[in-house]
């Protein structure tokens, strides 16, 4: 299971004082608000920040840290990952999953077929689809949907479904 969670992505500077704009990754913008602390991901290493400021700008989200008091000191960042761990993440109800804890399951059919891995989730408006890909390369949709997905089971690594009629034209 992953230990990180990505909650957004640093887009841009704002302002001369050190804020960075930043476009969240996360369905819960509002969580912003209750973090005292993330994580940047510079791809070389990993150092914890402390928020002492958060904003909303349209659909992004302006972060002050307090361990930078200039844009000269976040410039080198516009793209880096903003992580929380896992027990900083959002409380998931029955029945939900962190998506990054989904890649990789096992996809059987209720006619004990094996379909392939689950390798992405699209997040549509209405429900998510998720991608199946067998070992050739193919891929097959599956809405996230009850009549769809009949079990997941994260210990074993496994997701049961049923393929409704059409899925596989």
């Amino acid at each position: 299971m992953e230990e990180y969670f990505q909650v957004g992505v640093i887009s841009s500077t704002h302002g001369i004082a050190g804020e960075v704009k930043v476009f969240p990754t996360t369905d819960d913008v509002s969580r912003f608000k209750k973090l005292k602390e993330v994580i940047l991901d510079t791809g070389k290493e990993r150092m914890t920040l402390h928020i002492t400021q958060v904003k909303f700008v349209k659909q992004m989200v302006v972060l002050k840290f307090r361990e930078f008091s200039n844009i000269n000191e976040v410039e080198r960042f516009r793209g880096n990952s903003l992580l929380v761990t896992r027990d900083q993440a959002v409380k998931l109800k029955k029945d939900e999953y962190f998506i990054a804890d989904m890649i990789g399951l096992q996809v059987v059919s209720d006619e004990n077929e094996f379909l392939g891995k689950l390798s992405d989730v699209i997040q549509t408006g209405a429900n998510d689809v998720y991608v199946i890909q067998n070992e050739t390369g193919e891929e097959l949709l599956i809405p996230a949907i009850k009549d769809c997905i009949l079990k997941v089971d994260m210990e074993q690594g496994q997701m049961l479904v049923h393929l409704l009629p059409g899925l596989r034209d």
